[in-house]
């Protein structure tokens, strides 16, 4: 094809059509955004003098066609007779002639095509061509499983036997891994549950016929115990994969730990001469402590905490333990009541109750605790109350021994005795007092007995009884019933303390003494029914004191006075207050 004429200069339509028909158009394809650029012969290169030259370029020529080609690394340029420029939505900008006169137009197109071409972002429209390579599905090698297994057999069984293994934990790790992922995890929590059934069904079965001696014997139990516990332990730290997912996707499948537990007791059970050989020694090694010997409190507690491990507290060792502790407390209660005074005998089961709490703490499960105390208490106190209470509690109030019916009130009311302490209360304040109330002998000095009796009942009421609400209306009404056992005899006696007091002559007492005696002697007046019996007596005593000036202290008496007029009112003592004037 020859080049074009330069006296005639194409149109854009032939150019276009010449050109798409030629098929010679190179395209470039970026990353973003695709320009094609179709300019003509060699010496068109002179119209655009504000291109730079490419990174690199590959030239070939066309001779056939007479096309010069030029290719860079952004775009590429085809050579040709006519030029036609193409910016990014391809349509034709400016076409013209290369033996043109007219190169300022010409310039100014490319001028503005380049811009355009650097300004124009990327077409977001554009679709990419992804391009994936297909791998072939991997296979697993031939006998994987029984291979990776036999490893692990392997290490299992090392584990079992206490020596050391060749293969390290992290390839341990990752085999239990691989099997894992490759849905296999079934499987090998069978196999390891086989292993430790065997390796615990025989450790067991070997202590059949051990050594006599029940202190040996659990020393050996607890061996085994805690054996199975470090054995585990190790098992569950190469298959804690299998744990994570295997186990975690199967709620029935217990975990490895649990299925160690699961299987020691159930081949525990399946040899009753140990389990039963195993409980009688722990009964024995605790009775033998109530007894005063000295035991092996840590292999007690490991036993027992092997026993609430296995889930078989309960039933096997507390049930057998409670009944012991029974027997054993109704023969100790009822040989110390026999052989020890009341005293004695409530600390005996104060010392017992803090042993069995502090027995508690120590080695026996917190569920024991409340049966425990229950049970002693009962065969050591519930079963002796009114044996105590007949036996020593009269001594104990005629001593004042603060203490020791304080302990009494603190142990009688663990078992909701208080009742029966209560009413014994009761029964002593009407015995001890009516000696004093119905002898006559004791007239004169019946008043001062009544108060010091009265005064060391608050005090036990206050220190031993801790104050309690019933105990002291019952020690009121106790008085009540025994000041008035003779109707107005305690009336007049009491009207002749206190003339006796507020007489003149009444060395040695001070106005805070006296004034203190006033108050105790009225607590007595307020028992007294006949208070008009009081008041004639008090009344007639008070005018001779006046009259004859042998009051000790005027201050003292209208004192009295208004005491009794907050007990009994105004009326009562209008006639008393007009005495003075």
């Amino acid at each position: 094809m020859s080049p074009p004429n330069n006296n005639k200069r194409p149109s854009s339509s032939s150019a276009s059509s010449s050109t798409i028909n030629n098929n010679n158009i190179n395209l470039n394809i970026n990353n973003n955004h695709t320009n094609t650029h179709l300019c003509s012969s060699p010496s068109s290169s002179s119209y655009f003098p504000s291109m730079k030259k490419p990174k690199s370029q590959n030239s070939s020529l066309d001779t056939k066609n007479g096309i010069h080609t030029s290719s860079t690394d952004d775009d590429v340029v085809v050579h040709h007779g006519a030029s036609m420029i193409v910016d990014d939505d391809r349509k034709p900008d400016t076409v013209v002639s290369p033996s043109s006169n007219s190169r300022a137009p010409i310039t100014a197109g490319v001028t503005a095509n380049l811009s355009r071409k650097k300004a124009t972002p990327p077409n977001p429209s554009t679709k990419k061509l992804v391009i994936k390579l297909v791998k072939a599905k991997p296979t697993l090698p031939p006998n994987f499983e029984e291979d990776t297994w036999a490893t692990l057999k392997c290490a299992i069984n090392a584990i079992f036997l206490k020596q050391p293994d060749s293969c390290d934990l992290e390839k341990l790790y990752q085999a239990v891994n691989d099997l894992c992922l490759h849905k296999m995890g079934g499987s090998l929590y069978q196999r390891i549950e086989k292993e430790c059934e065997a390796h615990v069904s025989t450790v067991l079965y070997s202590l059949v016929g051990q050594s006599p001696d029940l202190v040996v014997f659990l020393s050996l139990v607890e061996k085994c115990w805690q054996d199975l516990c470090d054995q585990m332990l190790m098992i569950r730290g190469i298959a804690l994969y299998l744990d994570r997912t295997y186990v975690k996707q199967n709620p029935n499948v217990k975990s490895l730990w649990d299925m160690g537990l699961q299987l020691f007791r159930k081949h525990l059970s399946l040899c009753p001469e140990v389990e039963h050989k195993t409980v009688t020694g722990l009964l024995r090694m605790i009775e033998r402590e109530r007894l005063g010997e000295a035991v092996d409190r840590t292999l007690l507690n490991h036993l027992l905490k092997m026993f609430t491990a296995l889930g078989i507290y309960q039933e096997s060792f507390e049930k057998p333990f409670l009944a012991c502790t029974e027997e054993f407390y109704a023969g100790e209660g009822a040989k110390y009541m026999q052989h020890s005074d009341v005293p004695d005998y409530l600390k005996h089961v104060e010392i017992r109750l803090h042993e069995e709490q502090e027995r508690c703490l120590l080695y026996l499960d917190a569920s024991t605790r409340k049966p425990l105390i229950s049970t002693a208490e009962k065969q050591l106190l519930e079963r002796h109350i009114s044996a105590i209470l007949d036996k020593g509690f009269m001594m104990l109030m005629d001593g004042s021994r603060i203490d020791d019916l304080q302990r009494m009130y603190n142990l009688f009311s663990r078992v909701d005795a208080l009742e029966s302490l209560r009413q014994a209360i009761s029964s002593y304040i009407r015995k001890a007092g009516q000696a004093t109330v119905m002898d006559e002998e004791k007239d004169k000095d019946m008043v001062s007995c009544l108060l010091e009796f009265k005064a060391a009942l608050d005090k036990i009421w206050e220190e031993s009884f801790s104050k309690n609400e019933n105990f002291g209306s019952t020690i009121k009404d106790s008085f009540e019933y025994l000041i008035n056992l003779r109707q107005n005899r305690p009336a007049e006696l009491i009207a002749k303390f206190l003339d006796e007091k507020l007489r003149a002559g009444n060395k040695g007492t001070s106005e805070e003494e006296l004034e203190g005696t006033l108050d105790k002697v009225l607590v007595l007046f307020r028992f007294i029914q006949g208070k008009d019996v009081f008041e004639a007596f008090y009344k007639k005593d008070l005018a001779k004191r006046l009259l004859l000036g042998k009051s000790a202290s005027i201050d003292a008496e209208k004192s009295m006075i208004s005491k009794l007029k907050t007990e009994c009112g105004s009326q009562f003592t209008n006639k008393l207050e007009g005495m003075f004037k």
